[in-house]
């Protein structure tokens, strides 16, 4: 058998939610509040945008996703880019038409 509930016991207050944020610092141009993230969910998809230097990504969504997941994509992506830009200019060929310098003709001391 169960326990009767007491009168005196009052319900929880509500725990307030902490907005997430929904401007952020941008990765280029490092101006604070510049970047905001739209989310379309009808579309599924979500635009991030610069105000000051026009960087913008896009990204697919679901019903879970927020700005802060879309920033944290945008991020992930720009690491990402930069891994490879980097590792494609190490194993970058030389060019066919690169010739090597000509030969430096010895030098005479004239100390003799």
């Amino acid at each position: 058998m169960g326990k009767r509930k007491k009168s005196s016991r009052k319900p929880a207050p509500a725990r307030m939610k902490v907005p997430l944020d929904t401007t952020f610092t941008c990765l280029f141009c490092h101006h604070d509040k510049s970047v905001t993230v739209r989310i379309d969910r009808k579309e599924g998809v979500a635009q991030l945008v610069c105000r000051v230097c026009d960087q913008r990504y896009q990204s697919k969504v679901n019903h879970l996703t927020e700005p802060i997941d879309i920033y944290s994509e945008w991020i992930d992506a720009a690491d990402e880019a930069q891994r490879a830009g980097e590792s494609s200019t190490i194993r970058r060929p030389v060019a066919s038409s690169h010739r090597p310098a000509p030969a430096r003709a010895p030098s005479v001391d004239d100390s003799d």
